[in-house]
């Protein structure tokens, strides 16, 4: 739209308060746009917010979708949408997952700091798959691919024949709210981060990282 046919659309949104305009004439957001986006904000609600993107995860995969958050001992899953292909997963909603040794878990060591993260590793034999354990140069490399990635994978463990793919879903913050994972037979799993399954996954996690407020680079819907 050429300049000069849209300023008259930004000063009508400029004196209804949606737009605010400086001293060097630039256009920026105003107190009711601020206001709005705060009511918004207060009325997120991850668990609501994501139920449709888990429903519709599980439907198009044809596999089972958890939804985990990071509680008192650790992440733990508070959905769970069951495949109707039988799977011998040790995991119903409440488990209390590994930092290490299961894909949701180190999607959330990967987005915690130093100390936090050898807090929670200090309990970590209570967890599902859970030893004790010292982070060690292995370790903290994985966690730094999966900040790079915003993607974890587990194969047959901590469940023979069975493989996982997990994606974190930001808030407004830039901090983990939720991290979605599919679960499937690991026989013919997608293995690769690039395959139809991963995408699926990501368009979902980042679309509800968009609605919790997240304005990062690969947030947009």
């Amino acid at each position: 739209m050429p300049a000069a046919k849209a300023f008259p659309h930004l000063v009508s949104l400029q004196k209804i308060g949606l737009l605010s305009r400086d001293d060097a004439g630039c256009f920026g957001g105003g107190p009711l746009g601020q206001a709005l986006g705060l009511i918004a904000m207060q009325r997120v609600s991850p668990m609501r917010d994501a139920e449709a993107e888990i429903v519709a995860l599980a439907a198009a995969t044809d596999m089972s979708v958890a939804a985990a958050t990071l509680g008192p001992l650790g992440p733990t899953v508070i959905r769970l949408e069951e495949s109707a292909r039988p799977q011998h997963v040790s995991l119903q909603v409440g488990t209390v997952m590994s930092l290490v040794n299961t894909a949701i878990g180190r999607i959330f060591a990967a987005g915690m700091s130093d100390d936090v993260l050898a807090g929670l590793l200090a309990d970590e034999p209570v967890r599902l798959a859970g030893r004790a354990m010292e982070v060690d140069a292995a370790f903290r490399a994985r966690l730094a691919a999966i900040r790079t990635d915003e993607l974890d994978f587990a194969f047959d463990a901590p469940v023979p024949g069975i493989g996982t793919v997990a994606a974190p879903v930001f808030d407004h913050t830039g901090s983990i709210r939720l991290v979605i994972a599919i679960i499937g037979s690991s026989r013919g799993f997608p293995r690769r981060p690039d395959s139809a399954l991963v995408h699926t996954l990501l368009a979902a996690t980042r679309r509800l990282s968009w609605r919790f407020g997240w304005i990062g680079e690969s947030s947009s819907p």
